[in-house]
């Protein structure tokens, strides 16, 4: 097929409609909404929780890599999926590969656990 520009104007024109909507509304609710202040409401509010301290506390890097150790094994998982769906068409060939990608995740989480990553009291 052989697109031309003016096949497009609709998704531009509904974009732009969108865009519209969207600054409309920020700029009614801003103008039209109460603007009482006072120290309790503009104190900061965390899940009931008062606001003690600095804000700033250092947070231990462990924290983050647990994290990031979380996403990227968890990330693993959705890469299964798709192998789960198809097992049967991919036969032996795609097992063996799934078998050398569990290896390669088995090496990564074993290497995590070698360097103590997941042990918190240290």
């Amino acid at each position: 097929m052989n697109y031309q520009p003016q096949d497009f104007l609709p998704i531009f024109v509904q974009l732009a409609a969108a865009l519209a909507f969207i600054v409309l509304v920020m700029v009614l609710t801003h103008t039209l909404g109460p603007k009482r202040h006072s120290a309790k409401k503009d104190d900061s509010f965390e899940c009931g929780i008062e606001s003690i301290g600095d804000a700033r506390t250092p947070i231990s890097v462990k924290y983050f890599l647990v994290a990031i150790l979380f996403v990227l094994f968890d990330l693993e998982i959705v890469f299964m999926y798709p192998w789960a769906v198809n097992f049967k068409q991919l036969a032996w060939n795609g097992f063996y590969e799934m078998i050398v990608f569990m290896g390669l995740l088995l090496a990564g989480f074993i290497y995590v656990i070698k360097k103590g990553i997941l042990t918190w009291e240290k």
